[in-house]
């Protein structure tokens, strides 16, 4: 294939993992560049794509929805010791049925399948990069794969654990949660994470939809799920695995890091994912993220990445000062009123949520479990790392930590004060006393004399 050829194709799946139209132009007139013949055939191969039907599409920046497509299978296909009930779920590249595997075992699952038409090089490569990313976590946290293979026509699917649940955010606000039991959840994801990133394992796309809360025994339960554009970090997964491609966004905007969104030759790490987290608890104190999703789409895609890269959110305290009435609502599903709200915010969860969303990754946590930690000191009133180390500081943690203890002891010290100086006054005035009596009366008349001899 000649070079112009390479850069075509390559352009054009970058084109078509952006949606909105003007979003693509925009990244079509950076990446042609003048170049009128790429530009050309570029927008050929997207109208053809276009006329192949709406299944085709593959949205990389938008969340995924459900969308009428053909589909070769269907409830009551049987792929392997597996048979399809319902659809559940489609995304850019996969299909996700609600299954029940007949043996060795009989239980219901959730299948994943590429979808008819996406089998090419580059979405299998993904596909199998998430299947192997998943195979290799074992978290009770994290959605575990109990089987994979490949469908009649040679499509790969793979078997994993069904998660009955829904979004963290909505989760929290449906039962109302208390700040601190938000918090308590959100170190669970965060201790997730972690053992992905243990395994290698970059998820690059954290956020609500992916993070479910599900039932245990009546006890709510974080799994993350959806490692589809995990890349990952320590192993190779799949000879056929993609490494990121110039400009190609890969992530949902209003949660990816800055150094996803700047394209350049800096490698992504675990503290991309730091950062999502960051927006995710940012969400989970005050109901919104920190880069409205909306203003980012109507930005345009060069504006959206210039936001992403250099806009300063405010502090989560400050964005309920900036939120009129609604603040009201948020503080309601929290049990609160927006004046406590705001204080509990204040001081320790600004600081934990600001570290998370530095420009500058080196200046985050460098792992999650340092910032589950963190938010566990919170939790104990314990001085987090986020904060500043001055002994004022430390001091008030001390006294919210132990509230009881040094009440107790300032009372004792209050009450030895008080005995103290009253046994002083005791003893003092019968000093006096013993002064007055002990003392010889002065004689006058001598006085008197002295005084006038030293008159004259």
């Amino acid at each position: 294939m000649a070079a112009s050829e390479k850069d075509r194709e390559e352009v054009f799946y970058e084109a078509l993992e952006i949606q909105d139209s003007a979003q693509r132009a925009a990244y079509l007139d950076e990446a042609c560049a003048g170049d009128s013949d790429l530009r050309a055939g570029v927008e050929a191969l997207l109208k053809a794509h276009e006329r192949a039907g709406d299944f085709l599409k593959t949205p990389a920046v938008a969340s995924e929805t459900v969308e009428s497509s053909p589909h070769l299978e269907g409830p009551g296909t049987v792929i392997g010791h597996y048979e399809l009930l319902e659809l559940t779920g489609e995304g850019g590249m996969g299909l996700v049925y609600l299954a029940e595997q007949e043996e060795p075992i009989r239980r219901k699952v959730a299948l994943k399948i590429i979808k008819l038409g996406m089998d090419t090089k580059q979405v299998i490569a993904r596909f199998e990069a998430e299947r192997q990313a998943l195979a290799m976590m074992d978290h009770p946290n994290i959605a575990k794969v109990f089987d994979a293979g490949s469908t009649d026509t040679g499509r790969p699917y793979f078997v994993m654990e069904l998660v009955k649940g829904v979004p963290i955010t909505e989760y929290c606000d449906k039962n109302n949660l208390e700040t601190k039991q938000r918090l308590e959840l959100f170190v669970d994801v965060c201790k997730a994470v972690q053992h992905a990133h243990e395994k290698g394992i970059v998820h690059r796309d954290i956020k609500p939809s992916n993070v479910l809360i599900t039932l245990h025994d009546g006890k709510p339960v974080p799994k993350v799920i959806d490692f589809g554009i995990a890349k990952a970090t320590a192993h190779r997964l799949t000879e056929k695995t993609l490494f990121t491609r110039f400009a190609q966004m890969i992530g949902t905007p209003e949660y990816m890091s800055p150094e996803q969104a700047e394209f350049s030759g800096l490698d992504i790490d675990a503290r991309s994912d730091i950062y999502s987290l960051g927006v995710l608890l940012y969400q989970l104190l005050t109901g919104v993220t920190p880069f409205d999703a909306e203003r980012l789409r109507e930005a345009g895609y060069a504006e959206m990445q210039r936001i992403i890269r250099e806009d300063e959110p405010d502090k989560p305290s400050t964005r309920l000062n900036t939120m009129g009435d609604a603040s009201s609502d948020v503080a309601k599903h929290r049990k609160a009123s927006p004046d406590l709200l705001r204080k509990l915010l204040r001081g320790d969860l600004d600081l934990i949520v600001m570290k998370t969303l530095e420009k500058d990754r080196t200046r985050r946590y460098e792992r999650a479990v340092e910032l589950a930690a963190d938010v566990e000191r919170h939790l104990n009133n314990k001085p987090v790392l986020a904060a500043p180390p001055s002994m004022a500081y430390r001091l008030r943690k001390f006294v919210r930590r132990n509230r009881v203890a040094v009440i107790t002891v300032v009372l004792i010290a209050a009450a030895l004060a008080i005995g103290v100086a009253s046994t002083s006054l005791t003893f003092l005035k019968s000093d006096r006393l013993a002064g007055r009596v002990e003392q010889p009366t002065p004689n006058y008349r001598l006085v008197l004399l002295g005084s006038v001899r030293k008159l004259i």
